[in-house]
Formats: structure tokens, C-alpha cells, sequence
């Protein structure tokens, strides 16, 4: 005989699993809220969506399952590891509750892309893949799937040829890029440029900084717009002279034509000769913000997140109104650990700080300046951005504000 309560009793469980699974995403929100440090204005759509998420567990009709994909989409927008790893976390949950949702799916492959777990977000984007019928509206996983197996094949080839562990694949983009480019150096010094093995290891680096730099350019770049990397930038400098002007300084007529480029951060006086405009765009939605109109030859635009940094350049981006845009490769020169790698600047280092240090990093100019920045006091760097300045400068004339670091 059939116990007429059997199928309550199931679905009561199914419920209980289901809250629990919910609670226990709650609980790691708020473990990320409360974690030391402040927040950044890039992490207020993430508070705003956890408190939606939370509020929506309390409705007895409301279905939380929205609120929590969309916890994990701004939790990638905010950038960093530890969002990423909330980003993961939310996701697992989600394929959890639903196992053929394709939005779940793909935001536990894109939380793990983030996190350079390749071979693992391989495994969801395809997941993912095959839930979209013949994979139509999802021409950019396809694309990405393509990049991560020919970065697989690339990293297994170098493996082969060394056997240090070098080429481990498990190890994500940002640490595997200096150790690989180390030991093309090494093995550059110890066989010369000209060894079979040491050109096969140069062009196998090479391939995977391409494929890790593959989507460096935000779809629907306007034609007449020219991407550099770090090599097209070195080349655009080198040999020329420099100088980094404050954005509200007055300076007198003259002075700058003793330079090949003149570099200005952010917001500028319209009109003031510009060739290298270099911007940072801040807020919890910096893509909202005003077209760059301002004409310039140069335009870096600094940004941590790489899908958010893709946004910003895509949305504000003028056609005309620049020759050349930085590519991915320069959105973040103070963290990324293939440029100067120096993390402790923070995410707040300031606009003309992240281009003079990147500047001095690259170091083709034969003369390099800052001009209408004070020592101290308003208009002045941070204060551990002006140690930096006072420790490295060769020359500071305070009548001027012109600094000299060459």
C-alpha cells in the first residue's frame, strides 16, 4: 500500500536542501562584506546584489535563484581573486539547484577562468555548450573554448620540451606567464638565440602569451583604432622625450613643446595639446561614464577587471578621436606580475602614479618629467606615490613643479 504522505515527506526534503543551499551562499556573502579592508566603489552593485538576494529568501512565492546568478556576474565585474572565488562559490550552488541551467553553467566556467583554473572552465563552458541548442547566442564561449584548447596544446607542448615543471598547466595565467618568460631567458643565455630548442621555446611562449592576450581587444573596436600592447608601446616611446602634466595645472606657454609626447591624466582642460591620455576610470558602473572626445594620439585605460575593462573601452570609446588604445596586456601594469608585479599599490594608486611608474618601467625615454604636481598638499600624490617620486627623481624645481626623473 502506498503511503499517501511519502511524497510530502520527499518534497519537504527537496526544500530543506534547497534553503540550505541558499543559506550557505548567504553565509559566504557575508564572509566576503565582512572580510578586512574597505570596500571599493566597484563593489557597490555586489552589496547591492547580495542584499537582493538576501531580502528575496524571505518572500514564500519569490524564487532567490536570479538574485543568486546575478551575486556571481557582479561579484567577476568586481575583479580580484577573493570576488572570483565568491563568484565560484555562488555558481557551484547554483549548477547545484539546477543542473541544466545554461546560466549557471556559464558563470562557473567564467569564475573559473578568472581564477586561470583553464582546464576546469574548459569543462564548464562546455557543460554549458552543449544545454545551447546547436550553440547558437553563444558565439563568444565557442571562441573561448577554442583559445583555452590551444593554450592546453601550447603548455603540453612546452612540457615536453622541459622537464622542471615550468610549464605547468594546472598553474594560471598571472604565475605561469614570468616563469615561462624566465626560462626562455635562462635557456636564451645558456644555448644562444640561435638553438633549435631555445626558438621553439621562444615561439611556444610566444604563442601562449597570444592566446592568453587573445581577447585583449573588445569586440566592435572602431576600424581606424590601432590596439598596442607592451611591445607597440615601448616602440611609440622609445628615444622620445616625456612628460606627465597635472590635470589642473597652468603651464605657461612654451614649455611643453620642448617634449616629443605630453601625457595628461583623466579629466583635462579641453583644447590642451595631448598625446598620451591615460584614464582610470572609477565608480560602481565606470562604463556609464562620458565618451572620451578628447582628441590624443595614446589612450591607456587602467582597470583591474578584464571583462569590466573590455566594457569601459567598448562603450566609451570614440571612433576618431585616438590612433592607438592600450590593449589588455596594459590595463593593470602595477599588479600584473608580467609587468612590474608590485601589488602593493592597491587598486586606488592614482592615474598619473600608474603611467609615470609604467613609463619609468619601460624606460626608452631618454628624458622623463612630471610637471604641475606639488610636493605636498593639494594636487600632490599620495604620500607613498611621492616617496616614490623624491626617491627616484634626479632633479625638482618647486618654482616650476617640474620633477625630472631622467
Amino acid at each position: 500500500m502506498t503511503n499517501p504522505l511519502a511524497g510530502l515527506f520527499k518534497a519537504r526534503q527537496r526544500d530543506a536542501a534547497r534553503s540550505a543551499l541558499y543559506a550557505d551562499s548567504v553565509h559566504r556573502c557575508g564572509a566576503y562584506l565582512a572580510a578586512p579592508g574597505p570596500l571599493i566603489p566597484r563593489q557597490t552593485r555586489l552589496t547591492q546584489a547580495i542584499g537582493t538576494l538576501t531580502a528575496s529568501l524571505d518572500g514564500p512565492a519569490a524564487d532567490p535563484f536570479d538574485a543568486l546568478l546575478t551575486v556571481g556576474e557582479r561579484a567577476l565585474e568586481a575583479g580580484g581573486d577573493a570576488s572570483a572565488e565568491l563568484a565560484l562559490s555562488v555558481a557551484g550552488t547554483a549548477t547545484r539547484l539546477r543542473q541544466r541551467s545554461r546560466a549557471a553553467w556559464r558563470l562557473h566556467g567564467a569564475a573559473l577562468d578568472g581564477l586561470g583554473r583553464d582546464d576546469e572552465a574548459l569543462e564548464s563552458y562546455e557543460r554549458y555548450l552543449a544545454l545551447v541548442p546547436g550553440g547558437e547566442g553563444a558565439p563568444g564561449t565557442v571562441r573561448r573554448i577554442d583559445t583555452l584548447r590551444q593554450r592546453r596544446a601550447a603548455l603540453d607542448e612546452l612540457a615536453g620540451l622541459v622537464s622542471d615543471g615550468t610549464a605547468d598547466s594546472s598553474a594560471p595565467p598571472a604565475e605561469l606567464t614570468p616563469r615561462l618568460a624566465a626560462l626562455v631567458r635562462q635557456r636564451t643565455a645558456r644555448d644562444g638565440a640561435g638553438d633549435p630548442a631555445v626558438r621553439r621555446l621562444a615561439e611556444l611562449y610566444g604563442t601562449y602569451r597570444r592566446l592568453v592576450e587573445r581577447d585583449a581587444v573588445p569586440a566592435a573596436l572602431p576600424d581606424a583604432v590601432t590596439p598596442v600592447g607592451v611591445a607597440g608601446l615601448r616602440a611609440l616611446l622609445t628615444g622620445r622625450t616625456v612628460c606627465v602634466v597635472a590635470s589642473s595645472a597652468e603651464v605657461p606657454g612654451g614649455v611643453l613643446d620642448g617634449y616629443d609626447v605630453v601625457v595628461r591624466c583623466d579629466a583635462f582642460r579641453a583644447g590642451a595639446r595631448t598625446d598620451l591620455h591615460a584614464l582610470t576610470p572609477r565608480g560602481a558602473t565606470p562604463w556609464d561614464g562620458p565618451p572620451w572626445t578628447a582628441a590624443t594620439g595614446i589612450r591607456l585605460v587602467f582597470d583591474e577587471a578584464a571583462p569590466r575593462w573590455r566594457r569601459i573601452v567598448r562603450q566609451r570609446l570614440v571612433p576618431g578621436a585616438q590612433e592607438h588604445i592600450g590593449d589588455v596586456s596594459l590595463r593593470r601594469p602595477l599588479t600584473d606580475p608580467a609587468l612590474l608585479g608590485e601589488s602593493a599599490w592597491g587598486e586606488d594608486a592614482s592615474t598619473a602614479f600608474t603611467v609615470l611608474r609604467l613609463l619609468d618601467f619601460l624606460d626608452v625615454s631618454p628624458r622623463l618629467d612630471l610637471i604641475g604636481f606639488p610636493a605636498s598638499g593639494a594636487g600632490a600624490m599620495r604620500p607613498a606615490e611621492a616617496a616614490w617620486v623624491a626617491d627616484h627623481s634626479t632633479q625638482r624645481d618647486d618654482s616650476t613643479m617640474r620633477t625630472a626623473l631622467r
